[in-house]
């Protein structure tokens, strides 16, 4: 049975709820994973997460600095922001360890 609307105007009901439907999932899914700026509790940035405690220019020598990091039970990772540099971070409560071990740290040949 036919919806009762004007006999000009009934191809335009279809598409019509589609676009209401669409824009209200649009701006559900907005809200639910949304970055959450402005809410309050969010999350800190990656960086104010970790310490860096060593800039290398070698991704080898990184690499062997996080395994002395990693045999003294500290966990640590790379970043890589630009060609020949790897930064090493760390948590901020294994900051001060991990910075005595990096200064004594002699990098492979």
């Amino acid at each position: 049975m036919p919806i009762g609307v004007g006999s000009d105007l009934h191809f335009l009901l279809g598409p019509g709820i589609a676009f209401v439907v669409l824009g209200l999932l649009a701006l559900f899914l907005r809200w639910a994973f949304g970055t959450g700026e402005g809410r309050q509790g969010s999350a800190p940035a990656g960086d104010e997460l970790l310490t860096r405690i060593a800039t290398l220019s070698r991704r080898e020598s990184a690499l062997a600095l996080r395994a002395v990091l990693s045999d003294a039970g500290i966990r640590s990772t790379i970043r890589y922001p630009a060609a020949h540099r790897a930064d090493v971070l760390v948590f901020p409560e294994d900051a001060d360890r991990a910075g005595a071990l990096a200064a004594t740290f002699s990098p492979p040949p």
